[in-house]
């Protein structure tokens, strides 16, 4: 048993500590500057010992005398940054039987407000958790958050780890960390592809679910929170770890302000509906031991998890939700974080009843709060409860993971062609034009536009784009699952072989799906969301579910092969495309109200009719995009059958009619700027998509073949040409 000093807090006149801010803060104006007010939320316990180790120094504990709304506090002298400390309460314990405790024999209850936890092994060979406090300072000299404006946005969903562990180009000592994010090399990339913000996956302290233990494997993801302040130390590099806590923050810091310097936001995903601690007879580390009933979410004396991870934080607790804000608030102003996405969203909005309120005080707080309310507040708007699927239904202020859009672009590129080579045809193509619309209709009802849709057609959570196309069914047994694990409904086709195939025909079809969904994708109205690797044709094998895959069936892999350097040439072009029309359109397109049109055409070059729209035979769509006030229109036809078409280009509505200055409109002739095809060779001797200016002009009312399985992408310029 170690030396564990027994100290004694003076309770005479006046209380010198608060019951607020919540964990360790620096000591008011008047005290010894190496101490603290410290503060933790224990409702239910007549007292709590404060445990604390100075660097250096012996473990010392101390008995918080005061309490004042749940909350105990005391002003603790000698507890200088990078002192390791944690709480221990017993309610069956007498107050001298408390300050007895052996901090190294036992798990001290975390500091839910800590801000860097410290892995710790003890002598006994388990694992034990110590919270560090910390100096948030460091130099961010004049950078500052680039405040994309949603309209510009596009994601780049990416995991810190898995993102560069592959490599060649980035240092070896730094791939799969904070500093490898923001290497060079990589943000060289993140320019050239076009993306604004990467959405990280968790990068809070998390730890491995217990079922994983034994396996090898472990919790890639990290949606198993142990600390919402703070980082998880392990994606940091090797010589950040060894320097300390204050490496690890500053590493997880630069990597932000060089991502910033670059133009780059900076997303989180945030795991705040469940913690580490699971089920009932889980561990207590932290928000069990403090307050059990509080922090979790209770029905009848027992846990009501809408997570499926044995718990879920009650927000109804006015101090979970006070938490949580604090938490965001945390990361904005002392990390620069540009936005959050939110892990499991409706439930942190159900209400005393349990169910889902979209005017629940979290979500509106959020929104209206001074700092958060500037940056991205992402909902991922389901979870597994009742009532569970709430898309398009969060309040203003909000934007939704649209899983409406990538369930519709899957229906229309793979199943719905599978069908057809059966001899069958099921849907028509509504759907294909609400969701290049912006789903507008989803999102109305909330009083939100096409710039809260979030648009996707695949995430960290299923099939990679390129194995979308190339599996029927997922191929988990890695995960030692029995393949049980995973989503079974992938609205996936492997194009008539399962899996590794050399037939090249089949390939062609597979890449060129691959490049139709990305295309559709990033032409809609709304805010894309890429997967890091698929603009590399990446694949997992068929494992949908890679949460515990720590290696390469996980990883970004760079090896560049010539089907790798064709999608990305692909994915590039259409960003291109895609900013280059926005730059075109007036400031409040597509949003504000006569500032953007879209007109539909069949493949006889006439409007659509109601019954063309239900008729799953009409396998063509013609979508003629932009503004009264923009300089550019954007044409785009969309051949979703398995026969080629001779397509009529529409005439513009736009021409033949009077201008502002009273002239008539001449048409103007339309410029291919793309098509999914095929890729051509540049000039260097690699796969490009880009097409000469000198190309031919199509005149409105003349004819194009558009190949089967094909998306073709022209501009229509108000000037003559």
């Amino acid at each position: 048993m170690p030396n564990t000093v027994v100290a004694a807090v003076s309770t005479l006149g006046a209380a010198q500590s608060r019951h607020f801010p919540l964990g360790i803060s620096a000591a008011p104006k008047g005290q010894p500057d190496q101490g603290a007010n410290v503060a933790v939320y224990a409702p239910a316990h007549r007292d709590v010992v404060l445990c604390f180790q100075p660097p250096g120094d012996s473990w010392r504990a101390i008995l918080l005398p005061d309490k004042t709304d749940g909350v105990h506090h005391g002003f603790v002298e000698g507890l200088p940054v990078g002192t390791r400390y944690g709480f221990y309460t017993n309610l069956a314990a007498s107050r001298e039987e408390l300050l007895l405790i052996d901090p190294e024999a036992v798990q001290l209850l975390l500091d839910p407000y800590g801000r860097y936890i410290d892995e710790i092994t003890r002598a006994d060979g388990s694992v034990g958790y110590l919270s560090v406090r910390m100096d948030s300072g460091f130099d961010w000299g004049t950078v500052t958050r680039p405040n994309t404006p949603w309209r510009e946005t596009v994601f780049y969903e990416a995991h810190v780890r898995g993102q560069t562990m592959l490599h060649p180009e980035i240092p070896e000592e730094i791939r799969g960390s904070y500093a490898g994010m923001a290497h060079p090399v990589m943000i060289a990339h993140l320019l050239e592809l076009g993306v604004t913000a990467v959405e990280l996956l968790p990068v809070h302290f998390h730890l491995d679910e217990p079922h994983l233990q034994g396996t090898g494997m472990s919790n890639y993801w990290g949606y198993n929170t142990l600390g919402f302040f703070a980082p998880h130390a392990q994606y940091a590099s090797a010589a950040a770890r060894e320097a300390g806590p204050a490496a690890v923050q500053a590493e997880l810091k630069g990597m932000v302000k060089l991502l910033h310097m670059a133009g780059i936001e900076v997303i989180l995903d945030v795991v705040y509906n469940h913690t580490a601690e699971g089920g009932p007879g889980g561990p207590s580390l932290s928000w069990r031991g403090l307050a059990e009933e509080q922090y979790y979410r209770m029905r009848d004396g027992q846990y009501y998890d809408t997570t499926g991870c044995g718990n879920t934080l009650n927000f109804g607790n006015p101090q979970v939700m006070k938490m949580a804000l604090d938490s965001l608030r945390y990361w904005v102003e002392e990390f620069h974080i540009d936005g959050f996405r939110f892990d499991l969203a409706v439930s942190l909005a159900r209400n005393g009843k349990h169910e889902f309120d979209n005017q629940h005080p979290f979500l509106l707080a959020a929104a209206a709060d001074s700092v958060l309310g500037t940056t991205k507040l992402i909902s991922e708007p389901w979870d597994v409860g009742y009532g569970g699927w709430q898309t398009g239904n969060f309040p203003t202020g909000w934007a939704d993971w649209n899983d409406t859009f990538r369930d519709t672009l899957r229906d229309i590129w793979l199943t719905d062609r599978a069908t057809m080579f059966s001899g069958y045809h099921h849907n028509g193509l509504a759907k294909l034009g609400d969701a290049l619309g912006g789903s507008s209709q989803l999102f109305a009802a909330s009083g939100r536009s096409s710039m809260s849709s979030v648009n996707f057609v695949t995430a960290h959570d299923g099939f990679t784009l390129a194995d979308l196309t190339a599996y029927n069914n997922k191929h988990n047994l890695d995960n030692q699952e029995e393949n049980r694990d995973g989503n079974s409904n992938n609205r996936s086709w492997n194009h008539g072989v399962e899996g590794i195939t050399n037939d090249e025909k089949i390939l062609a079809q597979r890449a060129r799906t691959s490049r139709n969904l990305m295309a559709t994708m990033l032409l809609a109205l709304g805010v894309p969301m890429l997967t890091a690797g698929d603009e590399l044709g990446r694949s997992q094998g068929g494992n949908n579910n890679v949460y515990c895959q720590d290696n390469e069936i996980a990883w970004v892999d760079w090896s560049m092969d010539e089907e790798a350097k064709t999608m990305l040439a692909a994915t590039r072009r259409l960003l291109k495309i895609r900013k280059d029309f926005l730059a075109a359109q007036p400031s409040g397109y597509p949003t504000r109200g006569g500032q953007s049109f879209i007109h539909w055409f069949g493949a006889d070059g006439v409007p659509m009719s109601p019954e063309e729209w239900k008729n799953p035979h009409e396998r063509v769509l013609t979508m003629l995009m932009g503004s009264p006030d923009g300089k550019v229109d954007g044409l785009v036809v969309f051949n979703t059958g398995i026969t080629d078409e001779d397509v009529v280009l529409p005439a513009n509505p736009r021409f033949g009619a009077e201008s502002k200055d009273g002239e008539i409109v001449e048409p103007r002739s339309y410029m291919l700027r793309m098509t999914t095809a095929e890729a051509t060779l540049a000039d260097d001797g690699e796969p490009s998509f880009r097409l000469p200016r000198s190309i031919e002009l199509v005149k409105p009312g003349e004819r194009v073949r558009v190949d089967a399985n094909t998306v073709q992408i022209y501009r229509n310029d108000l000037t003559s040409r």
